[in-house]
């Protein structure tokens, strides 16, 4: 049975960091395109980053030059670094996993609550 399990959410002031981490288990993890979306409230969901089986990663503009996803396939979890957050960064974050070979399979974490506020 898949499951991603995220931690590391919190509450954080405006400038400062905080990392993610979303553990996968019950699937072959180093096959899945991993992510992370996010949700504020009255607003629509977000991608946040993708990263790719081999590595590579895809950025909103929103987060570019400030977040940093990686993946360590040896321990089936995905991170995001948050630099410099804002106040706008406010939002629940959701870990997923998409299998784009067939059999399609997609999945998703329960969320991490990030709030940023002085």
């Amino acid at each position: 049975q898949a499951q991603l399990v995220e931690s590391g959410g919190g509450l954080v002031q405006p400038g400062g960091s905080l990392t993610l981490s979303c553990a996968a288990s019950g699937i072959i993890f180093s096959v899945y395109v991993m992510g992370w979306y996010r949700q504020a409230p009255g607003k629509q969901r977000e991608l946040v980053t993708s990263i790719q089986t081999g590595g590579s990663t895809n950025y909103a503009d929103s987060v570019k030059g400030r977040f940093t996803a990686s993946r360590d396939n040896a321990k089936n979890t995905v991170y995001l670094q948050m630099n410099s957050l804002k106040p706008e960064d406010t939002a629940v974050y959701y870990c997923f996993a998409e299998k784009w070979l067939p059999p399609l399979r997609e999945y998703w974490g329960q969320g991490t609550q990030v709030t940023v506020s002085s």
